[in-house]
């Protein structure tokens, strides 16, 4: 469900039918494709597509950029390295400004139903069964959505999340800007996140972060970097296809995109 608002949609790729994972293999225009750059006061790697256009995803791997890779400041990341790594970059259109965008982010509810498109089966599956906000880092203890006031500069709230393999978890929500015009924020895991109860994720090994430039009245810029830590089970983390999905489809839900629209972004 969307906030007030409307918001922009993703055009189907019609003669562009390649997948975003084939093009994300490709150096985009004027950039070379060395390591990830997000858009800190630099032109950002991989560039912005053009508005309307799909999403642009790239994994990035280790022969690439090291295995001691240095996250940029700006991503609050202090840990080097990681074992899997993706930045997604769009432009999408959006009217209700950055008020708007930040009630649809603290809508932490909506995520239950988000979907992606499982490599493994072939098929479209639900990624989040189930999420809500919740009173502290204390689990079990859910509440109404994240208010507009709340999510303010330097500021942590907290939500638990359902995810179809590693099961439920907490995850810290923080925001290092605020403004009408600029949303930067990261999430991590704050617990240890298990699959068929070996643990493959311990706290910090979940990292998303998330900038959000407006553009114009209607357009705003999106680039996202998800990663997993170098400690981080192989068990889930091996599926480069299925990394570039999930990143996806937190795109295409905060743009208000269906998330199980046709094509998904990688077979």
């Amino acid at each position: 469900m969307a906030p007030n608002g409307t918001f922009g949609r993703e055009r189907s790729w019609g003669r562009f039918g390649l997948l975003v994972l084939a093009a994300s293999l490709s150096p985009v225009a004027g950039y070379p494709q060395t390591r990830p750059v997000p858009p800190c006061g630099n032109e950002p790697v991989p560039a912005y597509p053009a508005p309307d256009s799909p999403a642009v995803s790239k994994l990035w791997s280790r022969a690439e950029i090291g295995r001691t890779w240095k996250p940029p400041t700006c991503t609050g990341w202090t840990a080097e390295g990681f074992t899997t790594l993706v930045s997604t970059v769009a432009r999408f259109r959006y009217s209700a400004g950055g008020e708007g965008l930040l009630r649809h982010i603290g809508a932490i509810s909506e995520l239950s139903g988000m979907r992606y498109w499982s490599t493994t089966h072939q098929q479209w599956q639900t990624l989040i069964p189930d999420a809500y906000a919740l009173t502290s880092m204390q689990a079990g203890r859910p509440r109404n959505s994240f208010g507009v006031s709340e999510m303010t500069t330097g500021n942590s709230l907290y939500f638990e999340q359902v995810d179809n393999l590693t099961g439920k978890g907490v995850f810290r929500l923080h925001f290092s800007v605020v403004s009408a015009d600029r949303i930067v924020f990261d999430v991590e895991n704050v617990s240890t996140m298990r699959y068929l109860f070996l643990p493959v994720f311990h706290p910090g090994e979940m990292q998303s972060a998330y900038f959000l430039d407006r553009e114009s009245d209607d357009v705003w810029r999106f680039y996202s970097f998800v990663r997993t830590g170098l400690n981080a089970s192989s068990l889930v983390t091996a599926n480069d296809a299925s990394a570039i999905n999930r990143a996806v489809a937190f795109y295409r839900r905060l743009a208000g995109i269906p998330t199980d629209r046709e094509p998904p972004a990688a077979r």
